[in-house]
């Protein structure tokens, strides 16, 4: 029996379900600084949402209600950045926009872990995170040993 050889694969984009999209458009564009790449839909209402041309974010209006931690699907989604204080002038945008956090402030993903981020919701109640591989050593860690990003 021959098994195939997977190619190497990345995330391409994310789609995302959202109950008001014009909501959603300006809170990625502002919050997360993501361009518009293309909008359309009358009945269907969709948005392409990335940085230098490159798609990274697709919402779908398309939901009725808030995000559900309670079945199965999307746990948070999660973007990089190189530092933490990158994830610091993210944070204070999204304070700005008055953003409901899981952590005050930027957190590490466990004790003793360099990477660390913050941790907050979307309109929609969509679990993110904003994140940096390394600067969050002396920061909390919340869910102790256990991922921080897991358990918000």
């Amino acid at each position: 029996m021959t098994t195939a050889i997977a190619p190497q694969l990345a995330t391409g984009h994310i789609g995302l379900n959202v109950s008001d999209l014009d909501r959603s458009v300006e809170f990625y564009r502002r919050a997360l600084g993501f361009e518009q790449i293309a909008v359309g839909g009358d009945d269907r209402r969709w948005a392409f949402l990335g940085a230098d041309g490159k798609l990274v974010v697709t919402l779908w209006e398309q939901s009725d209600g808030a995000f559900s931690t309670e079945t199965p699907g999307l746990h948070h989604l999660s973007f990089q950045v190189d530092t933490i204080d990158q994830v610091r002038v993210v944070e204070s945008v999204l304070r700005e926009l008055a953003v409901n956090f899981a952590h005050d402030g930027v957190v590490a993903h466990g004790e003793g872990v360099a990477s660390g981020g913050i941790f907050f919701t979307d309109p929609d109640g969509i679990r993110l995170e904003v994140y940096a591989p390394s600067g969050a050593e002396s920061a909390p860690a919340p869910s102790g040993t256990a991922p921080t990003c897991g358990f918000f």
